[in-house]
């Protein structure tokens, strides 16, 4: 385990260990999975040994969920949705909720967190792309052919769960879709 990536030598050590047989998690801040790569390569590592070493990056994000205690459907406003680029026809059949507040969240409608992730597992087209300086737009996109739901797309699933609301993954996601 290594705490943190921020600079070269961290990078560095990190890959070393990998090579050596070394299975190795780290953390790096970056906004979703496919910029990490950009990170990295700031840093000054080199493709092919990044490439070589990394078999999958997982973004995450917390986000609050809604009370069960006084959990109530809505319908949502139109500037809610457009937060998400969602329209009233994406959401028709799904319920939709948020908590009103009450004594067992000290009235926030809150209660807990959960995550939202987004996982992008390497093959042989990312590590091509990764090798050819591809953009992070690019990579994203061949993670999504790859299967790879985004932060937002993880959200979205756990508002439709009634798990969290509209506004916790708008502020959660807001950067990692630009």
């Amino acid at each position: 385990m290594v705490g943190e990536v921020r600079d070269l030598e961290t990078a560095e050590i990190s890959i070393q260990a990998s090579l050596t047989g070394h299975l190795v998690f780290t953390t790096l801040h970056t906004n979703d999975a496919p910029s990490t790569i950009a990170r990295l390569l700031d840093l000054g590592l080199e493709t092919f040994l990044v490439t070589a070493t990394m078999e999958g990056i997982i973004a995450q994000r917390l986000v609050r969920k809604i009370c069960n205690h006084c959990k109530t459907e809505y319908t949502p406003s139109e500037e809610q949705l457009m937060e998400l680029e969602l329209t009233h026809e994406d959401i028709k059949g799904k319920r939709l909720y948020y908590g009103r507040g009450c004594e067992n969240c000290n009235n926030t409608g809150y209660k807990g967190r959960t995550g939202i992730y987004e996982i992008m597992i390497f093959n042989d087209e990312i590590r091509d792309l990764i090798m050819n300086h591809a953009s992070t737009s690019v990579l994203r996109e061949a993670a999504r052919r790859a299967g790879m739901k985004t932060l937002r797309e993880n959200g979205l699933a756990l508002i439709y769960d009634g798990i969290t609301t509209i506004d916790e993954v708008g502020r959660e996601t807001i950067a990692a879709e630009e």
